[in-house]
């Protein structure tokens, strides 16, 4: 058993085949999982676990070489989306794209981690960097 880190098998699994310029997208419970593309469902109720806890946590393991945001998380939930954007390191660029956009991107991302977060447009495509 492991000790410390990501305990859930197929989050540790998919952070560790990623590599350079792989997408993950991680996302509220309700963004649609398009066809082919691994679903990691980590909700089990309303907020838990929350798409910052989310975030916070893979962004300690996975290098990423930019963060994809919806236009609208800045519109419809700015104080939250702040609050996501602060978990990144500074010389990580953000881009933002259309909601209807950033869900035709994610249908080239090797996975899609499902929250259980209720809050509108808290998506991101995170693009994997290399760590050399």
């Amino acid at each position: 058993m492991l000790r410390t880190g990501i305990l859930h098998p197929q989050l540790a699994r998919v952070l560790a085949e990623v590599r350079h310029k792989d997408t993950i997208v991680i996302g509220d419970a309700g963004l649609p999982i398009p066809k082919g593309v691994e679903r990691i469902d980590l909700g089990w109720k309303e907020g838990s676990p929350g798409y910052l806890e989310v975030l916070k946590e893979v962004l300690k393991y996975l290098i990423v070489e930019e963060a994809i945001f919806a236009n609208e998380a800045k519109e419809i939930s700015p104080a939250f989306h702040k609050n996501a954007t602060a978990l990144f390191e500074k010389d990580v660029p953000i881009r933002y794209i259309s909601h209807d956009e950033l869900k035709e991107s994610s249908e080239e991302s090797k996975a899609i981690i499902l929250t259980g977060e209720f809050t509108p447009y808290t998506n991101v495509i995170l693009v994997c960097g290399c760590a050399y």
